[in-house]
């Protein structure tokens, strides 16, 4: 009785120590897949983190992080909006300032007598225009002088006066530029006089010199040119004719 009263108890603890065992090897796996659910959670937080920066800081789920892209598309077009907003140097256009008229370039016409002039009998102003065979450009006065009877050493240039404020003229072949003359006129009949008390002058030519273009003998379209006191007040060339 004693015997099957152990051989009883034997089999009781070995049956206990088998279900422990049982029980230890159905626990395993579980413990085992329970861990690696907790390994694969960094993974899922790394991959969140990577997605902030490429969002732009936007934050948010893999939906915002999407989003985030496009924020980078905008970043990248402002930086060629940058781009197209930096200065360009133009490029030399066509509407460039034409070269300065030289003699070849300019014909002096013969002077006529002024409209509008000093009172007095003698010539008082004339009118004088510079007619152009190409494209050049006039800026300035002219500058007048008696002409010395054929010989242009004995030329005797007159102390001028400039008026008006000088601009750069543009001229086309054929077009004109004019300048007034104006002379301190004779006075009286016959020979007449000068108010200052000399004698008056009187020039069959006169030598212009137009800015750059050289100097140039003209007459009058009637008559000659009568002064006093060898002064003249000369108007810039300009496009409008002076009267």
């Amino acid at each position: 009785m004693q015997y099957a009263a152990g051989l009883r108890r034997t089999a009781t603890a070995l049956a206990a120590a088998a279900a422990a065992t049982a029980l230890m090897t159905g626990c395993g796996p579980a413990g085992d897949s329970g861990a690696a659910a907790q390994a694969s959670s960094p993974p899922a937080a790394s991959g969140a983190a990577q997605a902030t920066p490429a969002g732009g800081g936007t934050g948010g789920t893999g939906g915002s992080g999407a989003s985030g892209g496009s924020g980078g598309s905008s970043a990248a077009g402002g930086g060629t909006g940058g781009g197209s907003a930096k200065p360009t140097s133009s490029a030399p256009g066509s509407g460039g300032k034409a070269k300065a008229c030289t003699i070849e370039d300019v014909q002096v016409s013969p002077a006529h007598q002024a409209d509008v002039r000093p009172p007095g009998t003698g010539t008082g102003a004339v009118v004088v225009s510079v007619t152009s065979r190409s494209n050049c450009t006039l800026n300035g006065f002219p500058q007048v002088a008696g002409a010395g009877n054929g010989s242009p050493d004995k030329n005797l240039p007159l102390a001028t006066t400039n008026s008006g404020t000088a601009a750069p003229v543009s001229l086309t072949p054929g077009a004109r530029a004019w300048t007034k003359l104006t002379f301190v006129n004779v006075q009286g009949e016959a020979d007449g006089y000068c108010v200052s008390g000399s004698t008056p002058v009187v020039f069959p030519t006169l030598v212009i010199r137009v800015p750059g273009a050289g100097s140039h003998q003209i007459a009058m379209d009637d008559g000659q040119f009568a002064e006093c006191d060898n002064k003249v007040t000369v108007t810039p060339f300009s496009l409008t004719k002076p009267s």
